[in-house]
């Protein structure tokens, strides 16, 4: 039988009913509990009208019921679409209606946008409150369907079949829903466990977001191996330095901001995190200070670098403890982002997607099963990126002799701040529409507290006024606050080619001057 997202589940059941399988709070389940109430929210999501491939969202902070969730809409035969938290009402409406999500859970942190969401969005009918309050009137309750369901059997999707609607930012100013797979899931699944970044008795921390494909990763991981989940419903440094000494935390995964914000806690050196066996990291490129200072922290810790996209379910790339140790005799590896993961192939290439000899940049390309399917509804778009079935992921890179890849520009327009993916083209779509714009080009700027700072420049209308106060109050409106520069620049016209398009590479070159490489 191919590859299936619930097998894990139905293999924990078999070998560790008993072994604790999330802890969230003060709420201790067992995998046979959690068996249970996936199959329950299964047969309540169809109860609702969720048919095969059919999409279900989350909006909600972490816990165990978005555990659930992932694995009741798999088993019950659907999709999920993990709704970015970060996101306005508007950003999060165009994605539910954009891959027709039409039943959406929601906590108690954003029930109050439930109203808003209604009245924004086309396809959603349905709203589940999956909190601990009292159940706001029109919606129905999570655990009150739960207890009315009776244990569905699982569908037994599989392979090829739609496991998941990821958004990310577009190049038009829209988000582009990934459509992953269970086997593209799954077998970078299998690569966390083949590399040894997850394993045996792990007590796997969830802090990162669970919306994000990164935690993700993690999580599916430690599901392979039926460790067990402490769940955090957010990242903040001193949360993590305390879940992790209070439940003997021994796998994580952090962004690199966190990693720092984490590492650099005044209080840091108060708490054991002797238990850490495995520190994962990724989404940006991480400062070689940051790293070493959080080595020195995590003492006991193998860390282990992940590169990849959304698009590939995510990984590419590894990068190994020994290799962070300096072990294989190797100088300068904490810049390079490891070398292909057990699932996947990885070229350089150049604009004929012909391999480039080493040593010489060009566009990373990766072939494997965790490959997307494509983007929702967006066939041009994927088969620009999609190529005889290698991912061109719009990154610069080099390859050495021994297959370490340096990631050393960005050939897409595309900003990584905090681990989140910023296109330019989303920013200066919400700019253009503030009265006092006439242009504008948005970059990407070295930043040490974020990787990269969402920097605009602007030209205003003859006659209009406008300060770094007021766009940003306007880009709030209408886009993530990450998303929002973070500084203005006001110009009094643009540079541009011949071609008329403007020459961002000279926007970005003072910030950039006298770097190795022209990402952060």
């Amino acid at each position: 039988m191919p590859l299936y997202l619930t097998q894990s589940l139905h293999r924990a059941l078999q070998r560790c009913p008993e072994r604790v399988a999330t802890i969230f709070g003060e709420r201790k389940r067992s995998y046979r509990e959690h068996a249970d109430r996936v199959a329950r929210l299964a047969a309540a999501l169809q109860g609702l009208g969720m048919a095969r491939g059919d999409r279900v969202g989350m909006l909600a902070l972490n816990s165990d019921r978005y555990l659930e969730f992932f694995f009741g809409a798999w088993w019950g035969g659907g999709a999920v679409n993990p709704v970015n938290i970060r996101w306005s009402a508007a950003e999060i409406a165009y994605s539910l209606d954009d891959c027709d999500t039409r039943i959406l859970l929601v906590d108690e942190q954003f029930k109050g946008l439930a109203d808003e969401l209604k009245q924004r969005s086309k396809s959603l009918q349905i709203l589940v409150y999956a909190g601990d309050g009292d159940t706001p009137e029109g919606m129905l309750n999570y655990e009150a369907l739960l207890a009315a369901a009776k244990p569905a059997t699982d569908a037994g999707c599989a392979g090829n079949d739609l496991a998941g609607v990821m958004y990310t930012g577009g190049t038009t100013g829209f988000p582009k829903g990934v459509m992953l797979s269970h086997e593209g899931l799954c077998a970078n699944a299998l690569a966390f466990v083949g590399e040894g970044i997850v394993g045996g008795d792990a007590r796997t921390l969830l802090i990162a977001p669970m919306f994000h494909i990164a935690a993700g990763a993690m999580m599916l991981g430690n599901a392979t191996v039926g460790g067990t989940f402490v769940i955090a419903p957010m990242f903040t440094p001193l949360g993590t330095l305390q879940v992790i000494q209070q439940q003997k935390v021994t796998h994580l995964l952090l962004v690199p901001t966190m990693i720092q914000l984490a590492a650099d806690h005044p209080d840091a050196g108060q708490y054991d995190l002797s238990s850490v066996q495995v520190l994962a990291y990724g989404g940006s490129v991480i400062s070689e200070a940051v790293l070493q200072r959080a080595m020195k922290r995590f003492t006991k810790a193998g860390f282990f670098q992940a590169y990849g996209m959304t698009e590939l379910s995510p990984c590419a790339t590894y990068l190994r403890p020994e290799d962070h140790r300096g072990d294989s005799g190797k100088p300068g590896l904490l810049r390079s982002a490891g070398r292909a993961t057990l699932s996947t192939e990885v070229r350089v290439v150049d604009d004929h997607g012909a391999e480039v000899p080493l040593g010489t940049v060009g566009e990373v390309a990766v072939r494997g099963p965790n490959v997307m399917l494509g983007y929702w509804n967006k066939p041009e778009q994927t088969a620009a990126v999609v190529r005889d079935g290698w991912m061109h992921t719009g990154d610069g890179g080099r390859m050495d002799e021994d297959g370490y890849l340096y990631i050393v520009d960005r050939m897409k327009d595309m900003i990584v701040s905090g681990g989140e993916n910023v296109y330019s083209a989303e920013v200066e779509n919400a700019l253009s529409q503030h009265p006092a714009v006439a242009a504008s080009a948005v970059i990407g700027i070295p930043s040490d507290e974020w990787g990269e700072a969402v920097h605009a420049v602007v030209v205003l209308k003859p006659g209009a006024s406008a300060d770094f106060e007021a766009l940003s109050t306007h880009c709030h409106g209408l886009i993530a606050g990450y998303k929002c520069p973070r500084s203005v620049e006001f110009r009094d016209a643009l540079p541009m080619t011949g071609a008329g398009k403007i020459q961002k590479t000279e926007l970005r070159k003072p910030y950039w001057e006298g770097r190795a490489r022209a990402v952060n």
